[in-house]
């Protein structure tokens, strides 16, 4: 009898919960939910405001407890809050008075890495990824498109096999961000990264995501987990596709039927 091997899960989120107390009353937030993200998988996160999306990234990055349940990376179970993931903000948090090749260093820094071998690997993606001629420059001289390049490449820096994503273009405008879309799956294609991506734009989940979860008003439960059968490489065209169209209406519908996002 043939067996076959099945993938272990970059990250495997198990009956994760999370609630709180307010005054005498116990404000729930998750209720226990399970997530998992296959190595070099694209996953988006959809749901109405404020239904607990940033809360469950917390908890993944480890800067909130769950109340309840586990998070396995790599197939171990996570023992302590801080983990080995790249977390990216919905503001790319740029240090002022750092360059962009500074801002780029600053993960490795802050662990303490030799900059000679660090800083040889951050011009590399610079020049790659078209940013080596702002690299003696500061934050405030770029654009809002630029910062979140150079936010992208510090997440990407500080750990490339693991990345969360909190909304990380919805401040931007519509062509700056399907520019900032095409950007990260040249990224993402490049270092075929495991990625988790918190969007209220059901387009912009369906351009970059092998999949969609999606999530109720709160206390969020997953709804759904919708499979976006769309070629790689993916491009802006595929979203005027027949299955792609029926897909959105399939996500506005879920979404519609709560609050509106």
């Amino acid at each position: 009898m043939q067996t076959t091997n099945k993938i272990q899960a970059k990250i495997e989120l198990q009956q994760i919960s999370k609630s709180f107390m307010h005054g005498k009353k116990r404000i729930e937030v998750l209720k226990p939910l399970d997530m998992s993200v296959a190595p070099g998988e694209f996953i988006s996160i959809v749901g109405p405001s404020g239904c607990g999306k940033s809360t469950l990234f917390n908890i993944i990055a480890g800067l909130e407890e769950a109340s309840d349940g586990t998070i396995a990376i790599d197939g171990e179970i996570r023992r302590k809050r801080t983990g080995s993931i790249g977390y990216m903000p919905q503001r790319p948090a740029l240090m002022p008075w750092r360059t962009v090749e500074e801002n780029i260093l600053l993960g490795p820094d802050v662990r303490r890495k030799p900059r000679q071998e660090t800083q040889a690997q951050a011009r590399e993606l610079l020049l790659r990824f078209g940013l080596a001629d702002f690299a003696h420059q500061y934050p405030s001289t770029l654009s809002g498109g630029m910062q979140q390049r150079v936010a992208l490449l510090r997440t990407v820096l500080f750990h490339q096999e693991f990345l969360l994503l909190d909304e990380p273009f919805g401040a931007l405008d519509a062509l700056t961000r399907l520019k900032m879309q095409m950007w990260l799956l040249e990224l993402w294609e490049s270092f075929h990264s495991s990625v988790l991506f918190i969007t209220h734009d059901v387009r912009e989940a369906l351009l970059l995501s092998d999949k969609i979860y999606v999530l109720s008003m709160r206390p969020a439960t997953i709804l759904r987990v919708v499979t976006v059968d769309l070629p790689r490489p993916r491009r802006s065209a595929h979203l005027a596709e027949p299955g792609a169209v029926r897909l959105e209406q399939e996500l506005l519908g879920l979404l519609l039927g709560e609050e509106s996002i």
